[in-house]
C-alpha cells in the first residue's frame, strides 16, 4: 500500500468509532479491504467483532504475532477535521485508527512477499474497555496458532514522527478500576441526627484512602489512587443516602497492586462500622503490566538503527494496556510510535501527524521479516 492509500484508510477509520465489543462497521470495513489484497495465503477469522489473519510462511518454523487494537473511546471529537467522526459521541482519541491502518499496511507488505514463518495479525477488540486480550488469550480459535513471539505498538503524541521509544522490563502498569458505592439512610437536612449522611461518609473515604499509598505501599515501590469521579444527593436540603466513587488503582507490580485491594478493603469494612452504613466495591476491568522481554527489545532497537528510524529509551508508564496478558503467557513488546501531537492521548482534540504512518507499517514489518 502506498502512502495516499494508508491515508485513505486511516481516515475512513476515524470516520467510524466504536466502543468495546461494538466494532460492527470496522469489522466490516476491516475485512473489506482485507478481502481486496486478495492473496491466497491469507486467512481471515472473525472473533467476536475482531479478527484474527494468518499469513502462512514459506517454510514455517515458528508463528509470529502482531497485535492492533480497534475500539474508540466515548469523546466527542472536537478536532474540526473535514474526516472527523461521523459517530458525533465517539472518537479515535487514543490512535486505534493509526495502529489498524498500520496493521493493514503491514499485512499487505508481508501477504505480498511472505516470509518463511507464518504470521498472525490479531485485530483486537475492547482495549479500551472491558478488555478484549484476555478472552481472546481463553478463545479456542487463539490457542491453535501456539505463538512463539508477539508485539504490538501504540502511538505517543509527544515523540516525533521517526521516532520509537521502548524498554526492556515494565513499560505500562498494571491497572485496576474502582467503583465503591455507600448506602446509609437519607433524610431532612434539619435532622442530620436521624439519618446516615453518606456525603460525609464517602468525603471522608476518599481523604483518607491515600493513606495506603503513604503508609502501606513501600516508597521504593510506586502505586497510585485517584478517585475521579464522586456522585451523591438529590436537592440541596436532603441528605444524601447514597454516594458512589469512581477511580482507578496503578500499580508497577501485581503484587503491590494486592496489597492496595487487601488495604482497602479493610478500610471498607472499618467504615461500615463506624458509619453504620453497607459499601460495595466493585474492580471492574483489570489489565496486567506491560513487560517487555530484554532479547526482543534489544533486537528491535537494532532493527530500528539499521533502517534509519531513531530509538529512544522509554521510562515506565503508570498508563495501562491490556496486552500484557499476551506478554504474560507470550515474549514479545511493546515500543511507542512517534506522531507529533499538540495533544496527548484521550484528548478531544488529538491530531496524530499522518507521516507517522508510513513510519509504523516500516517498524512494524521490517521487526517481522528480521525479528529472531
Amino acid at each position: 500500500m502506498n502512502k495516499e492509500q494508508l491515508i485513505k484508510i486511516r481516515r475512513d477509520l476515524h470516520k467510524i468509532p466504536e466502543t468495546g465489543f461494538k466494532e460492527h462497521k470496522t469489522q466490516e470495513y476491516l475485512i473489506k479491504t482485507i478481502e481486496q489484497l486478495n492473496h491466497t495465503n491469507v486467512h481471515v477469522t472473525k472473533w467476536k467483532t475482531g479478527l484474527f489473519v494468518f499469513v502462512e510462511g514459506v517454510n514455517p518454523k515458528r508463528t509470529i504475532g502482531y497485535r492492533t487494537d480497534i475500539d474508540g473511546l466515548p469523546i466527542v471529537e472536537e478536532t474540526g477535521l473535514p474526516f472527523a467522526s461521523v459517530h458525533k459521541e465517539y472518537m479515535h482519541a487514543c490512535g486505534h485508527d493509526f495502529h489498524m491502518t498500520i496493521a493493514l499496511g503491514a499485512l499487505s507488505d508481508i501477504a505480498s512477499k511472505p516470509i518463511d514463518d507464518n504470521v498472525l495479525f490479531i485485530f483486537q477488540p475492547a482495549e479500551e474497555g472491558p478488555g478484549g486480550a484476555e478472552p481472546i488469550l481463553r478463545s479456542e480459535t487463539f490457542k491453535q496458532w501456539n505463538l512463539d513471539m508477539i508485539f504490538a505498538l501504540h502511538i505517543a503524541p509527544e515523540l516525533p514522527v521517526g521516532t520509537v521509544s521502548s524498554r526492556e522490563g515494565i513499560l505500562f502498569a498494571n491497572t485496576s478500576e474502582l467503583f465503591i458505592d455507600f448506602i446509609g439512610k437519607g433524610g431532612h437536612a434539619a435532622y442530620p441526627h436521624l439519618t446516615k449522611d453518606m456525603i460525609v461518609t464517602a468525603s471522608s473515604f476518599v481523604t483518607q484512602l491515600q493513606q495506603i499509598i503513604s503508609r502501606k505501599v513501600d516508597p521504593l515501590d510506586s502505586g497510585v489512587i485517584t478517585i475521579g469521579k464522586m456522585t451523591a444527593g438529590t436537592v440541596q436540603n436532603i441528605i444524601a443516602e447514597k454516594a458512589r466513587l469512581e477511580g482507578t488503582i496503578r500499580t508497577l507490580r501485581p503484587e503491590t497492586m494486592s496489597i492496595i485491594k487487601a488495604e482497602l478493603e479493610r478500610y471498607i469494612k472499618g467504615f461500615q462500622y463506624t458509619y453504620d452504613c453497607n459499601i460495595t466495591v466493585d474492580y471492574g476491568s483489570m489489565y496486567y503490566q506491560v513487560y517487555n522481554d530484554g532479547h526482543c527489545v534489544d533486537k528491535f532497537r537494532k532493527i530500528m538503527d539499521s533502517i534509519g528510524v531513531n530509538y529512544l529509551e522509554a521510562n515506565a508508564a503508570m498508563t495501562g494496556e491490556d496486552f500484557g496478558y499476551f506478554l504474560k503467557d507470550i515474549p514479545g513488546f511493546m515500543f511507542w510510535l512517534g506522531v507529533d501531537s499538540e495533544y496527548g492521548l484521550h484528548n478531544s482534540h488529538l491530531n496524530p501527524n499522518e507521516d507517522a504512518i508510513a513510519v509504523g507499517v516500516e517498524a512494524v514489518t521490517k521487526t517481522i521479516r528480521r525479528m529472531n
